[in-house]
Order: structure tokens, then sequence, then C-alpha cells
């Protein structure tokens, strides 16, 4: 399984580009979101691109489809996203026209009438993305990608945070406020409420993880 290629692109159309990696391009397909983020190559030089894929195959479509991100959890969501039912890889992906945070803000909110107009996806798909993945959109919901703010506003993201560790992921209020300020004091210079949940999240899922 292929899970990320860095090289330059061979080839770029609408939809997908070619990747060279190790002397071999692959084919690798982009949500509208993602394509729209890669840079214009530089004049007479070729656009490197660093990406994580989400490979699939299957005994229908032996053909791999390499879908491409250029940030980790964005894969990590779409991953998610297509565990809803009848909502496959090619679907999901042409689907994914504005940027994750959104989509998951969305999801969080039971805002159908936005999931409904995202391309491919009509009423009954968007009812059962909200019964499905609710209360499970918290991390990435915070993924704004904004720039860090300043000292003085971090009770507001650390309380931002509180409120998604205990409205949408089930966490007891005193048990978020803790786990808010163990993250802090091991990282002292976070800035951000997504840097503040990725600190959480990342002790969350190692604490998870088997021994």
């Amino acid at each position: 399984m292929i899970a990320f290629l860095r090289g330059p692109v061979l080839r770029r159309g609408e939809e997908a580009i070619v990747v060279e990696a190790g002397g071999v391009g692959y084919e690798v397909h982009l949500p509208g979101v993602t394509a729209r983020a890669l840079p214009a190559g530089r004049d007479g030089e070729p656009l490197e691109v660093a990406l994580f894929i989400s490979f699939h195959a299957t005994q229908n479509q032996p053909k791999p489809l390499l879908i491409g991100f250029i940030h980790e959890v964005e894969q990590e969501f779409f991953e998610r996203f297509i565990t809803v039912d009848g909502l496959g890889p090619t679907k999901a992906m042409k689907a994914i026209v504005h940027p994750i945070h959104t989509i998951a803000d969305a999801i969080e909110r039971k805002d159908v009438a936005f999931l409904r107009r995202l391309p491919g996806i009509g009423e009954r798909t968007a009812e059962k993305i909200v019964a499905s993945l609710h209360g499970k959109m918290g991390k990435y919901a915070l993924m704004r990608g904004a720039p860090p703010q300043p000292a003085d506003e971090a009770g507001d993201f650390k309380a931002e945070v509180v409120d998604v560790l205990t409205k949408q992921l089930g966490h007891r209020p005193g048990e978020a406020r803790q786990m808010v300020e163990e993250a802090v004091h091991r990282r002292p210079a976070i800035a951000s409420a997504e840097e503040l949940f990725q600190e959480v999240y990342r002790i969350e899922k190692g604490a998870e993880a088997p021994a």
C-alpha cells in the first residue's frame, strides 16, 4: 500500500496529477480543495509535492486509486468520511470542495442543508453523514489553519478545546480541563486551539494504543 509520495509533478490535470517517485510516475487524484491549494511551479522548474495518500483497490476495481492530501490530518478525515454507508472514495473525493474544518463543523452542527450542497451528496447521504459522524468531528473542526493567536487570547482557545472535549467527545468537564492543562504544561509554547488539540489528541491516541 502507498501511504505517502514526494517528488516532482510530471503532469497536472483538473482532478489528478502524476508524481514521479523513485523513477515511477504515480497518478494521484486530488479533492478540489487540495488541487486549489497546490502552488504553481516556478518557471522552467517542475512543482515538487509531498502528499499523504489514501490508497484504494478492490476486487471490483483492481486498478489502484490514489487520493492525495497535503496534510496528514486531511487524509485521516477522509478515511473517516468514507466509512459512511454509500460514500465511496471517488464520491467522497469529489465532495470535498471546501476545507476539511468547514465540512467537519457542518457535521458537528448537523447542517444537512450545507452537506447536501456538496457535489454528489443528496439529502439522504447528507443525513447518513450526520448520523454516522456527528460527535466524532471535533478534532477536524478545529483545523482552521489560522495563524497563532496572541498570548492574551490563550484562555479563549483553551476554553474552546475544553468545550470540544466535553460537548463533542464526551469527556467530563473536570477531566477535559485537566487534559488541557497537562497539554499546556508539556508544551508551553502552544499558541492556538489547533496546536492544543493536537497535543491532547497525541497523548490520548498513545494511551489508547495496546500495550
